[in-house]
């Protein structure tokens, strides 16, 4: 047997370290800005590090995690070669994740698995990671950039991330407070958000379409043109709005006089309206939505995004199919009593928000139902 050995390097196995550097530069300012003053050193260590000292303050401080990814809006992301704004979906859908709870955003950690590391690339996808950070208060602490040469192309990439926040116990939001009578209010979303893409991709026919090909550039230009029924908008800036964050406005209703009049909180992301709200309902309360239908079609208690009701005709959905699916314009549901319901809207609205009667609380078995129905 021989004993010659071919030199093969990493970079010759496809992992490119220097790109890779120069990524992890182009991207230290960001992550810097982030910084709260809990945060302990910087990026570069093997772990992050932030003191809890603040929460002596608190009479049972409760620790809340939550994580999730972009999923496929990322390829319309990809297809069209716009990667600034899915950060910001990715820290989105943490964040209001543990918001439903109450609690206040602490620090936030992202791994991104791509083909090939471009450092200009990079820097977009980290560059929204950032700025979400900012919009929900949380520090970026650290995070993960794994090249997978082999098993991705080289332009495709996908998204984790993960949050920490802390609530202190005796003001932790319970589904348990929801009471029969109460009020859902809602919080307008910015659009489709993150979830219903692979339902999305289906209808705009970009399937089996890879970015840099002939295609992909028509695809693109069909996307990027202005659409009456959008208002003027294109599909693509449509599809691609990033994911509302809606921590800084409901944490300063909750650290109010207002704030203990809410009872619970929904984020309505995968499963739509149907499969979130009622994870904000008590065992023994229905909540009934404002619906309406006929031979023409339906509509919700509130205005609905364009984009929205464009993907829903598009692909024919039922009214039922249309709420188990996508979001309805709904980002995050607000459950108070009746009586509390002009101090709850009169607090949002102080903090330059827009909430709407969603519907109503009923006795029943924590099921979400539709006024139509009933």
């Amino acid at each position: 047997m021989s004993e010659s050995r071919e030199h093969i390097t990493y970079e010759d196995a496809g992992v490119d370290t220097a790109e890779g550097g120069r990524a992890v530069d182009a991207i230290k300012q960001m992550v810097a800005e982030t910084a709260r003053p809990e945060v302990i050193g910087g990026i570069g260590g093997f772990g992050g590090l932030f003191s809890a000292a603040a929460f002596k303050e608190m009479d049972n401080p409760v620790l809340i995690s939550g994580t999730d990814g972009v999923g496929t809006k990322l390829v319309l992301a990809q297809l069209l070669d716009r990667h600034e704004t899915v950060g910001q979906d990715l820290v989105a859908m943490c964040v209001n994740d543990i918001l439903a709870s109450g609690a206040e955003s602490l620090f936030f950690l992202d791994y991104i698995a791509i083909g090939h590391i471009e450092a200009e690339r990079m820097a977009k996808i980290v560059k929204g990671v950032a700025d979400g950070c900012k919009l929900a208060g949380c520090a970026l602490v650290g995070g993960e950039m794994a090249e997978h040469p082999g098993v991705m192309r080289a332009d495709d990439y996908d998204l984790a991330g993960f949050a920490v926040g802390v609530v202190d116990r005796p003001r932790m939001l319970d589904p348990q407070n929801v009471r029969p009578g109460d009020v859902i209010l809602g919080l307008p979303s910015s659009g489709i958000h993150s979830n219903g893409y692979s339902l999305v991709r289906k209808v705009v026919g970009v399937d089996g379409i890879e970015p840099g090909t002939p295609e992909a550039a028509a695809k693109r230009a069909e996307l990027e043109q202005p659409l009456e029924e959008l208002g003027g908008a294109s599909l693509a800036d449509a599809l691609l709005a990033p994911t509302r964050i809606y921590v800084k406005p409901v944490l300063e209703v909750l650290r109010g006089e207002a704030g203990s009049r809410v009872h619970a909180i929904a984020h309505i992301t995968g499963g739509g309206i149907t499969e979130n709200l009622n994870r904000a309902l008590a065992s023994d309360v229905d909540a009934v939505v404002e619906r309406t239908t006929s031979p023409e079609g339906f509509a919700m208690g509130w205005d609905v995004p364009p984009v929205i009701s464009y993907i829903a005709r598009a692909a024919g959905l039922s009214a039922d199919e249309a709420c188990k699916t996508f979001n309805m314009g709904v980002g995050l549901c607000v459950i108070c009593a009746p009586e509390d319901e002009a101090a709850v809207r009169a607090a949002f609205e102080a903090q330059g928000e827009h909430p709407f009667r969603v519907g109503t609380c009923v006795p029943g078995s924590g099921e979400v139902t539709y006024s139509d129905e009933r």
